[in-house]
C-alpha cells in the first residue's frame, strides 16, 4: 500500500486503503539532501509494536535492518518502544533522520487537520467584532494578536519584544500586517492546535498536544498582570480574518532546528469547497531557518527580508496578514496616532507596571520594564513611522494618573475565587476649570465656555456622562465594558461630607483576574458588574498595601472630603443673605439659589456695591455688584466652582437695568477709577428737546380749524441734548452697541368713545439726512386732533429711559366738513305701482363723504328706459325730497319689473345717481278671456277650460288680494259653477267638473257668464256653448270559442275544467251608449286588465282575444277570473269562476299522522296514511281491499314484526301502524312505500331510548384523581347528561339529579338538587372544595320514574392551599430582656399557608403588632391597645414573605405586657399566639420618695414636734421613667442640710448638732422613721433650706441623682405655724400648676402632630391630583367626592364591559397550583394580542404547551409522582441561564447598531410578542429557553428573503410566519410538519389574548382615583379633626382653664414672696416650675414623644384639687 512522492491518500480516519484498525503513517526520509522529496506511506497493523514498525519502514524504504537511524515526530520526539502506541497515530507525519538534532536538509509538508472544536457549535455566533461606542474595532483586533505575543513571551527572562510592522510599500509587495514576537514559539503540533477554532487552553488535551499542557493558573500578582491573556482559541483567527483575507503563521520553538509555517487563506478555503475537498485540512511546511525558496509570489516579496532575519532568533512567532481590507489600510494610515494611543491605553499597565505611567516618580527597573511593544509603518517614498507604546504620553490612563492628586485603593471579594482590585483617583477643581481629562470618545464639555448659561453645573460635572470605572482583565483593558459606579461611591441623595460635585471629579479602574468571564475577543465582560453588585460582594479598603476591614462607604466619604479640602481651589462665597427662586430662568433652573454679598476669588475680594467691568460679553457691562448667586440649597459660607454675579448697569440714570453673568466673566484687571470716569462721561450725553421746521410749507398752527382733506406739510426734526448738539443715539459703551433714537409721529383723533391713533410713523436718522416725515393729506375725519412728536428708543420703542421721559412735542387742531359734491338716495317707501305716485328722498355729502346740505335751487331730471316719468316738486334744506313721482309702462308680469331710474342734479361734481326700483302692475281695469270665439263646442261629460287674465290700465297682468273669477252656466239643470283665484298671478285656467246632461240624444245650447265679483268696475264676459252626445265605452261581453261556435260567458258564471289544463280561445267585445260596437285601438287596449296574468299580448288584445287561463292544479283551488275596462269616463268589469277536475293517477303519497319521532325500542305513536294522487297531488279513488297485499314497506333498521296495514274505505286510503326500529345511532330514518309502479319516501326521527345512565360532559379521566386546592374551585363545571342504555343522550327535562359525598367533604355552593333541562343535561356548576388533605369520592345519582339511576364516581385529591394563611409564625430573641423605655428585639413574622409554606405576596400594610398591659379582664386585646406597623425591608433582609418589626418602643412602665401579631385583609383575619413579655426597670437614675411629703415648716424650739422635719419617709431608687429598681443594691443614704448660699455657714443642724446623718440602704430602699432638727439649731429666720439625700452605693459605678426636700426654718412657733399653712397651700398650687402645664404641653404636641399630618395629607392629595392630570382627569374644586364617585362608577363600568368582551382564551386545563413553587402550564403563562401570531407560536410550541413549570426540582418531582409520570414538568432551577438569549439584543439585520439590509415582512422576535400576567422574570427564563431567538414575519417570501440576507453575516434562527409557515434554523421549510394548522385544529392549546390595553389604562385610572378618594377623605377627616381640636382649645371652657392657670401661677408667686423665697438652688426652680418640654423647629414632635402622647393620652383626664377644695377636671379627645 506504500506510494512514493506526495501522492498519498488524503488525510482522514480510515482512508489510505488499510483494513479496519490499520494505521497510515507518512514518512519523510531526510537523512541525505538528495533523499526523495515526497513522503512514503507505511501501513501499521493494529497490534504492531515498534520493532514491527521499524521492520516495515526498512522494507518500504529498502533500508538494511542493521543500519543506524532514528524515527522522530515533526517535533523531533524520537519514536521508541515506550511511546510507540501513544505517538504513532493514524495519519501522523514522521521523519527518518541520522539523529534527533539533525538539520532538516529539505523542507517537508506535514498533513494537518484543524476541524473546529465542538465549542464552535455551542458558542458559534456569540461574539464577533463590531464597531460600537462610536469606535473602530481594528485596534482591538490587533490587540488580540498582541495578547498572543504577551502570552508567548511570558517566560522570557530578558526583553519581551513585540513588533507590529505595517508594510504599505507597493514596491515590496501588496499591503501586509506583521506581528512578530520573540516568545517561546510553537511546535508543529501546537501550530496545528492554533488553527483549530475554539480550542482553548483548557480543552487542549487528549489527542491535542498543548502548549499549555498541565495548565496551572498563575500565582496572583498586582493588577493581575500575569500575561495569561491568550485564552479561548478564537481571538487570533477572528482578528487575522477581520484584518485581511490570508494569514501566514511562522514559528520556531526554542531549542529546535526547524521552522514551522502554516498558511490559512479565504481563497484556499473557497477553492477546496469548489473542488469538494476537505476544507479543514492542509499542510504545515517544516523547513530550516531563513529558507525562503518557497516564496515565489511577487505580492509577498517583503517576506524574503522577514525570513532572512530568522537566523538571529533562538525562538519566535510571526503572524503575517495579507489581503488587508482597503478601509483598514486607510484607517491605519490616517489615524496612526489615534489607534497607537488606544493600544497604549489597553496595555498601559503591562508597559508601565502596576502603578502606571506616573511622571512624578522615577522609572526604576522592574518586571514590566522589559515589555517592548514597537509599531512601525512603511510607506513608499516616506520615512518609516516608528513608535514605542512606552513613549506615548497622552493615552487616557496616563492622563488619568497624572491629573489626579490622590487615590483610593480597594478590593472586592465576590463569591468563588473572583478578586477585583480597584483604584479611584481624584481630579481637583483649580480656580476656574476642572482638571478631569477629556476623552475624545466621551466629550464632557456640553457647552461653549463663553456661553452665558455655563454657570449651571453640567449634568455630571467634570466627568460628564462617562462612567467611573474602566475595567481590566488580567491587566489588559476590556474596552466595551465599564462600570457606572457602586452604591458606596455614588452621590448621596442628601448632602454628605463632601459636595455633590466632588463625586463627579473621580475616575477609576478595576483590575480582575480570569475568574470573571469575558467575550472570546475580549471586548466585553460577561458578568462583572452583576457579580460586583451582588449583595454578598465584600469591599475592603487597601491602606499601605494591607486590607482594612472598615465600612467602605464611610472611608470613601472621608477620603473624598479630605481631597476636596486639600486640593480643590474654588471660589469662596461669604456674607450669606438667603435662598431665593429666580423666575427669570427656565422652570427647571429657577431654584433654589443661594445669594451672597461677597466672594473671595484667587486672592481678591469682591463685595456688593463695588464697581466692576465684564469681559467676554457683548457688549461689555459697566456697573456695580448687587449680589452673587450660587445654585443649590446652601447656608452660610461655602466653596463652589461656579456661580453668577448680578450687576447694576451704571450710570443707573441712563440704564436702570441689571445684568446677570457668570462670575468667571468679571474683569479682574480693570481699575475702579476707569469705571467711575466712564459713568460720568455717559451722564452728559442724554437727549433734552426737539427742533421742528416745515421745509415745504403747509404749516400746522396750534388750535387751527381746517376743512377736511387740507394737507399738513412735511416735517424736519432734530433731537438736541443739553448742549444743543444734535444726536441720533443714546450714549452707550465706548466700543459701540449703544441704542439708536427714533422719532415717532402720531396723529390722534379725540372722540366720545376715546382717543384713536389714525397716523403713526417712526423716522430714523439716516446719517446724511435728518429725521423727516412726509406731507400728510389723508386727515379727513371731522373732529379734534393732536399731532404728537415723541423720541423713542430703537427696538423697545420706550419713550422713557433710565426713568426719565424722552423729548416730545404736541400740536392740537380741528377738522370740519366741506361743500356738497355728491348725493345719495334716502330710504324709499315701496312698493311702486304703475300710475301710483311715490317720493324720492335725497342726502348730500362733501368729497370725503361727510353729510352736507343743499342750499341753491336745482331742477332734477328723471329718466328710465321704457317708462314715462313725472314729478310734482323738490324741497330744500336738511331733508331734501322729490315729491309726487309717477311712472307708466309695460312691466310684463304681475311680479313687476326692475328699472334703473336715473336722477340728475345739475351743478354737483357727481351729478347723477341710478336708483334701482321694481315697478309692479297697477290696479285691475279689465278682464280678458280665451278662446276669443263667441260659440264653443264640447262633448257631453267633459269640462271646458277658459284662460282668463286680469289687466291694469297699461294692459299689464295684475294681481291683488281676493281677486276671484267666477263662471256661471245656464240652459240645463244641475250645471256646475267654475271659480278660480287669480290673487297671486293675475291669470289662470278657469275650469271645474264635467258638464253632464242625462239622456242626451242630440245637440243642446248652453250660456256661460265670466265676471269678478270683487271688482265692480271690471266688465263681465259672456260665451255660448254647444253640447254634443258622448262616444265612450258603455258595455263589455266575454265569449268562449269552441270550433266555429262562440259561447257567451256571463258575469259570475262557473266553468268546470281539467286540473292543470289551459283554457284557450277566450274573446271579448265593447259597445258605446248607442249600442254601437267600438273598434279597438291601442289606447283602448291599454285600459283593459285581467287578473289571471300580469302580461297581456297587445296584438291579441287588439284582435279581441283574451290571454289563456291556467286552471289550478289542486281540485280544492277555484280560480276567479275578471276582465275590467277603466278610463276617465267609465269603469266596466265581467267575471267568471273556473273549477278544477282531477286528472289521471300519477303518484303514491304517504302522510304521517301523529308524532314524527320514534323512541328507540318503541313503536311509532300514530299512523301513516297512503293514498294515490294525480300528477298534481289530487287524491284519486284507486285503492281497494285487495291492494293491501301489493303495498310494500322497507327501511334501514326497520323491525317489521309489529307492522299492520288496513284499508280505509271512507277515505279510499291505506293505514300503516307498528313502525319500529332496531337500536342504533339516533337520527333521521327513511321509510320507502311502493304500490304497482308508484313509490314514496317518508322520514321519521329516531330518538334515544328511556334514560338508563348518567354521563359527565367535558370531564377528565374518571380513573385518575383530580387535584384541587382546598378552598378553591374545580377547574370544570360539573355537567351531567342523561343517556339511554346505548349511551345516547336522553333529552328528558325535569329529572332530579343529586350528588352523594362524604360528610368530611364540603362543597360550595351546598349540595342542592338540580333538574335536567330540555337536552337532558344538568349543570351542577363549579364547586369550591373544602376538606382536609387526602383523596375523596363523590357520586352522581338521578331519579326517573321513581327509579334510581346510578352515575359515575368522581375521585378528588384535595391539596392544601399555598395561598391561604392559617397561622402567623413569630421569631424573636426569646432570651432578650426588655428594659422600660428601650426598644424591643427584632420580630420576624411570616405568614404560613396550609401547606406549611411561607406566603410571599402579603401586603405589609395588612400585618400589624398590638401591645397592651396584661390585666385581669382576660387575654383579649383592649380597644386602646397600641398598634405598630412593620418596618421597610433592608438590603440584607430575606425579602420574600418576611415582615420585620424593628426598634419598637418598650413601654415606660414596668410590668407584664402582651404582644400579639395580626393579619387582616378583605378575606382573612388571623392572630398569632400571644407573647408575654416582662418589662423590667431600666438603669437606676435617681433617689425619690415613695410618697412625696409636704414641704416641712420647722423651728428650733424645745418641742420635738415643731422640730420634726419628716416622719416615715420611704426612699427608693427609680429609673428615668419612675420604675423602682436597684432591689439588689446595698449602701447608705447620707442626709445633709444646705442653704441657699453655699458659703452660708449658719445652716441648721440635725439633732445631736450634726450636719449629716447616714441611713442604711437595703433591698432597694431606705426607711427614715423621723428626722429632727437640733434644739436651738442655728439658721436664719423665715428662710428656706434643703435636705439633700445622697445615695452612696458601692456596687454602682454611676452617680445617682439625689433627692432634695426643701423646708422652711423659723425661730418662732407662731411664725412656724403660719409658714406651715402657707407651705401646704404652696405645695397644692405647685402640684396643680404642674399637672395643668403637662396637659397644655401635651395638647400643643398633639396640635403640632395633627398639623403635620394635615400637611402630609395635602402633599399626598396634590401629588395624586397631578398624577390624575397626566391621565387627562381633572377634579373640580367643588363637589369633589360626588364627582369622584361618579367617575369611579363610570370607569369601573367601562372596565367591566371591556373585560366581558369575548377574547381568545386557552381552554387547556391548567395544573392546580398545589404549592407556591408551581407556576402552571406553559400555555397559561403568556398571552399574545395578535391572532395570527398567537396561532403560529402556539403551534410551534405545541409539544411544550401542556408542560408544567415549577420553581424547584422538588416540586417538579412531586407532580411527577402525583401523576404517575404522565405530566411533563420543567423545573427552573435546572436551566443553565447563561446560554439564554438577551431580551434586549437587536434583530440580526442590525449590525453594529446600523441597518445591514432593509427587511420586509415586519420582522420581530417572537418572544417580544408575549406578555406575562405574572412572574415576569421566571417567564422570560422559560420562553427565552423555548423560543430562543425565533423571529416572526408576515409570510414565507419575506422569511426566505430575510434568511437569505442574514446568513451572509451571521447564523439565522428559526423563522415563523404569520401565515403559519416555519423555516427551521437549518434552512428547511415545507411539508406538513412545517405548516401550522388552522386555529380551530389546535384544540384550545393556544395562548390567550391579554386584557385590552384600554382596560389596563382604566385600571391605572381607577387605582389612582381610589387612592385620591382615600387621600381626599383622609385630608378632610384630618382637617376636620384639627379644626375641631383648635376650636376646642379656643372654647370658653379652655380659655377659662388657661385663665385659672394664670391666676394660680400669680398666687404661687405671691405665696413665695410671702415666704421670702428666692431662687437659691437649681433644684428649687425645678420644683416650683416644672421644666417645659422643648419643642424643636420641626412641627412634628419627636417620634418617641409622639408615641408617648398617643399611648398615654388616648383620652386624658386631669383632676386638680384647688387649695379651696374645688375639684377641676380637664378632658378632651386626643
Amino acid at each position: 500500500m506504500a506510494a512514493a512522492g506526495g501522492g498519498g491518500p488524503s488525510v482522514g480516519t480510515g482512508q489510505g486503503g488499510g483494513g479496519d484498525g490499520c494505521r497510515t503513517v507518512y514518512l519523510f526520509d531526510r537523512r541525505e539532501k538528495e533523499s526523495e522529496l515526497g513522503d512514503q506511506v507505511v501501513q501499521v497493523e493494529e497490534r504492531s509494536d515498534y520493532a514491527g514498525f521499524r521492520a516495515s519502514v526498512c522494507q518500504t524504504l529498502g533500508i538494511s535492518p542493521e543500519e543506524k537511524f532514528v524515527i522522530t515526530t515533526t517535533s523531533r520526539k524520537e519514536i521508541t518502544c515506550d511511546n510507540f502506541d501513544e505517538t504513532v497515530k493514524d495519519g501522523v507525519t514522521l521523519y527518518l533522520l541520522h539523529s534527533v538534532n539533525q538539520l532538516l536538509l529539505t523542507a517537508t509538508k506535514e498533513r494537518i487537520e484543524f476541524l473546529p472544536h465542538y465549542d464552535t457549535l455551542v458558542k458559534s455566533g456569540m461574539y464577533e467584532y463590531y464597531a460600537s461606542e462610536g469606535q473602530n474595532p481594528l485596534p482591538f483586533a490587533l490587540a488580540e494578536l498582541i495578547d498572543n505575543s504577551l502570552s508567548a513571551t511570558s517566560r522570557n527572562t530578558g526583553i519581551r519584544k513585540i513588533q507590529i510592522k505595517l508594510h504599505f510599500d507597493e514596491t515590496q509587495g501588496k499591503p501586509a500586517v506583521a506581528v512578530i514576537d520573540n516568545g517561546r514559539g510553537m511546535t508543529s503540533k501546537q501550530l496545528n492546535n492554533w488553527a483549530v477554532y475554539r480550542l482553548s487552553k483548557f480543552t487542549r488535551q487528549g489527542d491535542f498536544e498543548s502548549d499549555h499542557s498541565g495548565y496551572v493558573r498563575p500565582v496572583p500578582v498586582p493588577r493581575s498582570l500575569n500575561s495569561d491573556i491568550s485564552y479561548f482559541g478564537v481571538g487570533g483567527k477572528q482578528a487575522v480574518f477581520f484584518v485581511g483575507q490570508s494569514a501566514r503563521m511562522i514559528s520556531k520553538p526554542a531549542d529546535s532546528q526547524d521552522v514551522h509555517e502554516l498558511v490559512l487563506s479565504k481563497e484556499d478555503f473557497e477553492k477546496k469547497e469548489k473542488n469538494k475537498e476537505s476544507i479543514y485540512s492542509g499542510y504545515i511546511r517544516n523547513r530550516k531557518p531563513s529558507d525562503s525558496v518557497h516564496i515565489t509570489n511577487d505580492d509577498e516579496r517583503f517576506l524574503h527580508y522577514l525570513i532572512s532575519e530568522e537566523k538571529e532568533k533562538n525562538s519566535f512567532t510571526a503572524v503575517i496578514i495579507t489581503g488587508v481590507q482597503p478601509e483598514h489600510i486607510q484607517y491605519l494610515k490616517n489615524y496612526f496616532h489615534l489607534w497607537t494611543r488606544q493600544l497604549a491605553h489597553i496595555y498601559h499597565y503591562y508597559i508601565h507596571g502596576p502603578k502606571g505611567n506616573e511622571k512624578r516618580t522615577s522609572k526604576e527597573g522592574g518586571p514590566f520594564n522589559n515589555i517592548d511593544i514597537e509599531i512601525s509603518m512603511f510607506e513608499k517614498g516616506k520615512a518609516p513611522k516608528i513608535v514605542n507604546l512606552r513613549e506615548i504620553q497622552d493615552d487616557m490612563q496616563t492622563l488619568y494618573i497624572n491629573t489626579a492628586t490622590d487615590s483610593f485603593e480597594f478590593k472586592a471579594h465576590v463569591e468563588g475565587d473572583g478578586v477585583v482590585e480597584g483604584i479611584i483617583r481624584y481630579h481637583p477643581f483649580l480656580y476656574d476649570r476642572e482638571t478631569y481629562p477629556d476623552d475624545p470618545c466621551f466629550p464632557s464639555k456640553l457647552k461653549d465656555e463663553d456661553d452665558d448659561d455655563d454657570c449651571f453645573i453640567l449634568e455630571k460635572g467634570a466627568r460628564g456622562k462617562r462612567p467611573i470605572f474602566e475595567c481590566f482583565w488580567n491587566g489588559r483593558l476590556i474596552p466595551y465594558t465599564s462600570v457606572e459606579d457602586f452604591d458606596w461611591c455614588t452621590p448621596p441623595k442628601k448632602r454628605g461630607l463632601a459636595p455633590i460635585e466632588c463625586y463627579n471629579r473621580i475616575s477609576g479602574a478595576l483590575f480582575t483576574n480570569d475568574r470573571f468571564q469575558v467575550s472570546t475577543n475580549k471586548l466585553t465582560f460577561m458578568d462583572l458588574e452583576l457579580k460586583l453588585k451582588d449583595k454578598n460582594t465584600l469591599f475592603t479598603r487597601i491602606l499601605n498595601g494591607q486590607e482594612q476591614r472598615m465600612k467602605i462607604d464611610r472611608e470613601f466619604a472621608l477620603w473624598l472630603k479630605d481631597c476636596h479640602e486639600k486640593y480643590d481651589k474654588q471660589i469662596k462665597f461669604t456674607l450669606f443673605k438667603g435662598i431665593i427662586t429666580r423666575s427669570d430662568l427656565p422652570s427647571k433652573k429657577q431654584g433654589p439659589w443661594a445669594t451672597y454679598s461677597a466672594i473671595e476669588w484667587d486672592g481678591k475680594i469682591y463685595k456688593a456695591g463695588q464697581l466692576v467691568k465684564t469681559v467676554k460679553t457683548l457688549p461689555l457691562y459697566y456697573g456695580s455688584i448687587e449680589k452673587f448667586f450660587l445654585y443649590g440649597d446652601h447656608d452660610g459660607e461655602v466653596y463652589a466652582t461656579g456661580g453668577e454675579v448680578q450687576i447694576a448697569m451704571e450710570p443707573r440714570a441712563l440704564y436702570d437695568e441689571t445684568r446677570t453673568v457668570p462670575i468667571a466673566k468679571l474683569d479682574r484687571t480693570v481699575a475702579e477709577k476707569a469705571v467711575k470716569k466712564y459713568v460720568e462721561d455717559e451722564m452728559a450725553r442724554l437727549p433734552d428737546r426737539l427742533s421742528v421746521t416745515w421745509p415745504e410749507g403747509d404749516e400746522l398752527l396750534p388750535n387751527e380749524i381746517r376743512p377736511a382733506g387740507t394737507p399738513i406739510g412735511a416735517l424736519r426734526i432734530e433731537i438736541l441734548n443739553k448742549k444743543g448738539e444734535a444726536m441720533q443715539k443714546l450714549p452707550g459703551p465706548s466700543h459701540g452697541g449703544s441704542k439708536k433714537l427714533l422719532v415717532e409721529l402720531k396723529v390722534i383723533l379725540h372722540s366720545s368713545s376715546g382717543n384713536k391713533e389714525i397716523i403713526s410713523h417712526i423716522s430714523q436718522h439716516g446719517g446724511k439726512w435728518p429725521y423727516w416725515f412726509k406731507k400728510m393729506e389723508n386727515i379727513q375725519k371731522l373732529g379734534n386732533y393732536t399731532l404728537k412728536l415723541q423720541v423713542v428708543v430703537n427696538e423697545s420703542n420706550a419713550d422713557t429711559y433710565a426713568g426719565r421721559p424722552l423729548p416730545s412735542k404736541a400740536i392740537k387742531f380741528s377738522v370740519k366738513e366741506g361743500k356738497p359734491e355728491k348725493f345719495s338716495f334716502g330710504l324709499l317707501d315701496p312698493p311702486f305701482r304703475v300710475g301710483v305716485p311715490f317720493n324720492i328722498p335725497l342726502e348730500f355729502q362733501d368729497e370725503f363723504g361727510h353729510t352736507s346740505q343743499l342750499i341753491n335751487d336745482i331742477q332734477p331730471v328723471l329718466e328710465a328706459s321704457g317708462l314715462s316719468l313725472q314729478y310734482e316738486e323738490i324741497t330744500k334744506g336738511p331733508n331734501c325730497v322729490i315729491r309726487g313721482v309717477t311712472a307708466k309702462g309695460l312691466v310684463n308680469s304681475c311680479q313687476g319689473k326692475n328699472f334703473n331710474l336715473k336722477v340728475i342734479l345739475p351743478g354737483l361734481k357727481e351729478d347723477s345717481q341710478i336708483l334701482k326700483i321694481r315697478l309692479l302692475p297697477g290696479p285691475p281695469r279689465r278682464l280678458k278671456v280665451k278662446p276669443d270665439s263667441e260659440i264653443l263646442v264640447i262633448e257631453n261629460g267633459t269640462a271646458f277650460p277658459f284662460q282668463v287674465e286680469v289687466l291694469d290700465e297699461s294692459d299689464n297682468i295684475t294681481a291683488q288680494p281676493k281677486l276671484i273669477v267666477h263662471c256661471k252656466f245656464s240652459g240645463a239643470p244641475n250645471l256646475p259653477v267654475y271659480t278660480v283665484d287669480c290673487s297671486s298671478s293675475g291669470t289662470s285656467i278657469l275650469s271645474g267638473s264635467a258638464i253632464q246632461v242625462q239622456n242626451i240624444k242630440k245637440d243642446q245650447t248652453l250660456k256661460a257668464k265670466i265676471e269678478i265679483p270683487s271688482c265692480k268696475d271690471v266688465a263681465s264676459v259672456e260665451k255660448t256653448i254647444k253640447l254634443l252626445p258622448s262616444s265612450h265605452v258603455a258595455r263589455l261581453q266575454i265569449f268562449s270559442v269552441e270550433g266555429q261556435k262562440a259561447i257567451q260567458i256571463k258575469h259570475q258564471d262557473e266553468v268546470n275544467w281539467i286540473a292543470g289544463d289551459i283554457m284557450h280561445n277566450l274573446i271579448f267585445q265593447m259597445y258605446d251608449e248607442g249600442e254601437r260596437e267600438i273598434h279597438l285601438t291601442s289606447a283602448l287596449a291599454e285600459k283593459i286588465k285581467v287578473n289571471w296574468t300580469p302580461e297581456i299580448n297587445k296584438e291579441h288584445l287588439l284582435q279581441g282575444l283574451l290571454p289563456d287561463v291556467q286552471v289550478p292544479t289542486s281540485i280544492k283551488d277555484m280560480r276567479y277570473c275578471q276582465v275590467s275596462f277603466q278610463d276617465d269616463h267609465v269603469s266596466l268589469e265581467s267575471a267568471f269562476t273556473v273549477r278544477p277536475l282531477p286528472d289521471e293517477p300519477k303518484h303514491l303519497k304517504c302522510e304521517l299522522k301523529g308524532g314524527k319521532t320514534v323512541q328507540m325500542g318503541q313503536e311509532l305513536q300514530g299512523e301513516i296514511v297512503v293514498i294515490v294522487t294525480d300528477q298534481y297531488g289530487n287524491q284519486i279513488q284507486a285503492f281497494s281491499p285487495n291492494s293491501l297485499s301489493t303495498l310494500g314497506i322497507a327501511g334501514i333498521g326497520l323491525d317489521k314484526s309489529q307492522l299492520k296495514t288496513t284499508f280505509q274505505e271512507n277515505t279510499q286510503s291505506i293505514s300503516v301502524r307498528g313502525i319500529k326500529f332496531t337500536p342504533g345511532p339516533p337520527g333521521n330514518k327513511h321509510l320507502c312505500f311502493t304500490w304497482r309502479e308508484f313509490s314514496d319516501l317518508i322520514r321519521v326521527q329516531l330518538i334515544s331510548g328511556p334514560p338508563a345512565k348518567l354521563l359527565l360532559i367535558d370531564w377528565p379521566d374518571l380513573k385518575v384523581s383530580i387535584p384541587v386546592i382546598n378552598g378553591r374551585e374545580l377547574q370544570n363545571p360539573l355537567i351531567v347528561q342523561l343517556c339511554d342504555q346505548w349511551d345516547n343522550p336522553a333529552p328528558i327535562p325535569q329529572v332530579k339529579i343529586s350528588l352523594i359525598k362524604g360528610n368530611n367533604l364540603k362543597l360550595t355552593p351546598s349540595n342542592q338538587q338540580h333538574k335536567t333541562d330540555e337536552r337532558g343535561r344538568a349543570n351542577l356548576g363549579v364547586f369550591s372544595v373544602n376538606a382536609p388533605r387526602g383523596e375523596y369520592t363523590m357520586q352522581i345519582k338521578a331519579i326517573y320514574n321513581k327509579t334510581t339511576i346510578e352515575g359515575p364516581t368522581i375521585k378528588l385529591m384535595v391539596l392544601p392551599d399555598p395561598e391561604k394563611p392559617i397561622r402567623l409564625n413569630v421569631k424573636y430573641d426569646k432570651d432578650a430582656s426588655f428594659l422600660a423605655g428601650g426598644v424591643f428585639t427584632d420580630f420576624l413574622i411570616t405568614v404560613i399557608s396550609e401547606d406549611d409554606s411561607i406566603i410571599k405576596n402579603i401586603n405589609p400594610a395588612h400585618i400589624s403588632m398590638k401591645m397592651w398591659k396584661l390585666s385581669n379582664n382576660g387575654n383579649r386585646p383592649p380597644a386602646n391597645a397600641e398598634i405598630f406597623s412593620c418596618n421597610k425591608i433592608k438590603d440584607n433582609d430575606k425579602e420574600d414573605g418576611c415582615f420585620y418589626f424593628r426598634d419598637k418602643a418598650v413601654p415606660n412602665k414596668m410590668g407584664i405586657y402582651c404582644i400579639q401579631f395580626g393579619l387582616m385583609d378583605k378575606t382573612n383575619t388571623l392572630n398569632s399566639e400571644q407573647i408575654l413579655v416582662d418589662v423590667l426597670p431600666n438603669q437606676p437614675v435617681k433617689l425619690v420618695p415613695k410618697i412625696q411629703p409636704d414641704t416641712p415648716a420647722v423651728s428650733n424650739v424645745h418641742s420635738v414636734t415643731n422640730r420634726t422635719l419628716v416622719k416615715d419617709l420611704h426612699l427608693i431608687i427609680t429609673d428615668e421613667y419612675n420604675n423602682q429598681t436597684g432591689i439588689d443594691l446595698v449602701g447608705t443614704v447620707i442626709a445633709t442640710i444646705k442653704g441657699s448660699d453655699e458659703e452660708d455657714t449658719d445652716t441648721p443642724l440635725f439633732i445631736g448638732k450634726v450636719k449629716t446623718l447616714q441611713f442604711p440602704f437595703v433591698k432597694g430602699s431606705t426607711e427614715i422613721t423621723s428626722l429632727v432638727l437640733a434644739e436651738n439649731s442655728p439658721g436664719k429666720d423665715s428662710t428656706e433650706y434643703y435636705i439633700v439625700f445622697e445615695p452612696q452605693l458601692p456596687a454602682l459605678s454611676r452617680t445617682l441623682k439625689s433627692y432634695i426636700l426643701p423646708f422652711m426654718f423659723s425661730d418662732d412657733v407662731k411664725k412656724q405655724q403660719q409658714m406651715q399653712a402657707i407651705t401646704k397651700k404652696k405645695d397644692e398650687l405647685s402640684k396643680y400648676i404642674g399637672m395643668y402645664r403637662s396637659v397644655f404641653e401635651t395638647s400643643k404636641q398633639l396640635i403640632d402632630e395633627m398639623k403635620c399630618q394635615v400637611e402630609g395629607a395635602k402633599l399626598k392629595e396634590v401629588q395624586l391630583r397631578n398624577e390624575l392630570k397626566t391621565h387627562n382627569i381633572d377634579i373640580p374644586i367643588t363637589q369633589q367626592m360626588p364627582h369622584i364617585e361618579a367617575l369611579l362608577k363610570r370607569k369601573l363600568s367601562e372596565q367591566e364591559e371591556l373585560k366581558k368582551k369575548p377574547r381568545r382564551s386557552c381552554t387547556l386545563p391548567n395544573y392546580t397550583k398545589g404549592s407556591g413553587n408551581v407556576l402552571g402550564k406553559i400555555a397559561h403563562l403568556a398571552q399574545i394580542e395578535d391572532d395570527r401570531a398567537a396561532m403560529v407560536i402556539s403551534w410551534h410550541l405545541a409539544s411544550d404547551m401542556d408542560c408544567v413549570v415549577t420553581l424547584t426540582t422538588d416540586a417538579a418531582r412531586r407532580i411527577y409522582d402525583e401523576t404517575q409520570g404522565r405530566q411533563q414538568v420543567l423545573p427552573l432551577d435546572s436551566i443553565y441561564k447563561k446560554t439564554l438569549p438577551d431580551w434586549k439584543r437587536p434583530l440580526p439585520h442590525y449590525r453594529n447598531g446600523k441597518l445591514y439590509f432593509k427587511p420586509i415582512g415586519d420582522p420581530v422576535f417572537a418572544r417580544d410578542l408575549l406578555t406575562f400576567p405574572d412572574n415576569i422574570e421566571h417567564c422570560e427564563t422559560v420562553f427565552g429557553m423555548l423560543l430562543g431567538d425565533t423571529i416572526i414575519l408576515d409570510n414565507l417570501d419575506a422569511a426566505n428573503h430575510y434568511r437569505k440576507e442574514v446568513v451572509k453575516i451571521t447564523h439565522c434562527p428559526t423563522l415563523l410566519t404569520r401565515d403559519g409557515d416555519r423555516i427551521r434554523s437549518n434552512g428547511k421549510f415545507g411539508g406538513l410538519q412545517n405548516k401550522a394548522p388552522p386555529m380551530d385544529k389546535l384544540r384550545g392549546m393556544v395562548f390567550g389574548a391579554p386584557v385590552p390595553k384600554q382596560c389596563l389604562v382604566l385600571g391605572e385610572q381607577i387605582d389612582l382615583l381610589q387612592q385620591y378618594r382615600n387621600a381626599l377623605d383622609k385630608l378632610n377627616r384630618l382637617t376636620e379633626d384639627l379644626n375641631s381640636q383648635l376650636e376646642y382649645l379656643q372654647s370658653p371652657e379652655m380659655k377659662k382653664k388657661k385663665q385659672e392657670l394664670d391666676e394660680r401661677e400669680k398666687n404661687l408667686k405671691l405665696i413665695e414672696q410671702k415666704l421670702g423665697m428666692t431662687s437659691t438652688h437649681k433644684c428649687s426652680d425645678s420644683l416650683r416650675h416644672p421644666a417645659k418640654v422643648e419643642i424643636t423647629d420641626c412641627p412634628v414632635p419627636l417620634k418617641r414623644m409622639r408615641r408617648e402622647a398617643t399611648r398615654q393620652n388616648s383620652f386624658q383626664t386631669v383632676q386638680l384639687t384647688q387649695p379651696l377644695g374645688v375639684e377641676v377636671c380637664l378632658a378632651w379627645p386626643i
